[in-house]
């Protein structure tokens, strides 16, 4: 096949430009030399969709050597301890009004001892990193905005300072769902300084990856936070990832968001629900153009497998299983599985381990949809290191149905050969469209040569 100039030209200098232009003011490019961090979307594992707010250190040490030996070979290696690992108390996906949480003398939040044994006599996290880390996996946790409201009636002193939880909290800025914490008045002496606090400690404690939470909305009330989790992460001098969470963060304030996180959540918490699934379509197209290294929108983790304390197995069908690994992989959504990794059965194993999806969303540029018919969904993309084309088919309807897409509609002249991605195959050539039948809710993905 031959790609024209005209769709060279849209991948070199439009859409994927657009989202490298700013690569340099990235997070973890912010100083010349420095690589990038998150060149390519995070791969990894969640507790939330599986554990809620429950995981003990004996579940997360079993999870995470099952990720190592089942999900760490296809790339898949941050390992996160989700929300309220500091909660002694925790026991579902609601919160307790009056939270007693773990904390340091300088209102620092640390993990439970009687959920996490290890981390008695302030060691922290680090006892829980190190083994994670010997796993050669990364660690990641769950943070809140703010500062604990427990530090703010305590008024503790803020650490290095001569100043108290009192001088910076923000009582008026509150989570609408979370009763932990209160905001951190940016405009105040210390609150810089606190935020440094935190930061230092998950550094010390061997942290890569942070989930912050309470951050993507309202956007502009909380961008002062953002900077302020940004600097802190900086003056640490270790390569941590932000992600924040949740959405819908507006896609207007993608300029902004990708200056001081390296992912940012699109939508509020997603489950296992078509029309979830359905809705993502349209908030990932409309972030096509803040897409690139460092730089990843977040359409949240992957439902599959068991969920939710253990009392259910996704709600996807099969073909709605597929189509969400998808278009996760055309449009670069980061992939952090969320189903509970001990009863991973092989089916929903063998999803996230095709290593020919899995490299759509870890080596492709230019991701784009195509707008060709209501009802249906297109996307394609370019391969790294050469001219074989990607394209994703989606049927959204109820019905089966014939869904494609003309070959110079994706700027190709010439017969291509077309390769199932899914079921690992060449199908032969086609001359002029690309297309399948498929089945309700279902999708196609395709290497065109």
């Amino acid at each position: 096949m031959t790609l024209e100039t005209s769709r060279r030209d849209l991948f070199a200098a439009g859409m994927a430009g657009m989202a490298a232009v700013s690569v340099a003011r990235a997070v973890g490019a912010a100083e010349p030399g420095k690589p990038v961090l998150a060149p390519r979307p995070p791969m990894g594992w969640n507790s939330w969709n599986s554990f809620a707010t429950t995981i003990t250190e004996a579940q997360a040490r079993e999870t995470a050597a099952i990720m190592a030996e089942k999900l760490l070979p296809f790339g898949y290696d941050i390992f996160t301890v989700d929300i309220q690992w500091y909660e002694p108390e925790a026991s579902s996906y609601t919160y307790n009004a009056r939270p007693k949480p773990a904390m340091d003398a300088y209102g620092r939040m640390i993990p439970a001892p009687n959920r996490f044994p290890s981390s008695a006599g302030g060691k922290g996290f680090a006892p829980l990193a190190k083994v994670v880390h010997a796993l050669g996996l990364k660690f990641g946790i769950h943070v809140m905005r703010g500062i604990p409201r427990a530090a703010v009636e305590a008024n503790l002193p803020i650490l290095g300072t001569q100043y108290r939880a009192n001088d910076v909290a923000d009582l008026s800025s509150i989570c609408s769902w979370n009763p932990d914490m209160y905001g951190v008045d940016m405009t105040r002496p210390g609150a810089q300084a606190y935020y440094d606090s935190i930061f230092r400690l998950y550094a010390d404690w061997g942290v890569d990856f942070v989930k912050m939470d309470d951050m993507s909305r309202p956007y502009d009330a909380h961008a002062p936070e953002i900077e302020a989790a940004h600097k802190a992460i900086m003056a640490t001098g270790r390569p941590i990832m932000l992600s924040l969470s949740p959405g819908e963060t507006p896609v207007i304030r993608g300029d902004h968001v990708r200056k001081y996180a390296q992912m940012w959540r699109i939508s509020d918490d997603f489950w296992d629900d078509w029309a979830m699934l359905e809705a993502q379509f349209t908030r990932l197209e409309n972030w096509t153009p803040w897409r690139g290294p460092g730089s990843w929108p977040d359409a949240d983790m992957l439902p599959l497998g068991r969920l939710a304390l253990g009392e259910r197995d996704t709600r996807f069908t099969p073909d709605e299983q597929k189509t969400l690994m998808t278009l996760w992989a055309i449009a670069r959504s980061p992939l952090i599985m969320g189903g509970d990794l001990r009863h991973l059965d092989s089916a929903t194993l063998a999803l996230l381990t095709n290593r020919e999806v899995l490299t759509v969303n870890q080596a492709s540029e230019g991701n784009c949809p195509h707008f060709v018919e209501d009802g249906v969904r297109v996307w394609s993309a370019v391969a790294q290191g050469g001219e074989d084309l990607y394209v994703a088919l989606f049927n959204t309807g109820d019905k089966a149905r014939e869904v494609g897409i003309r070959l110079r509609d994706l700027g190709i002249s010439g017969p291509v050969a077309v390769r199932d991605l899914w079921a690992g195959k060449t199908l032969g050539q086609q001359a002029e469209r690309v297309s399948a039948v498929l089945p309700p809710h279902g999708a196609a993905l395709y290497r065109l040569s």
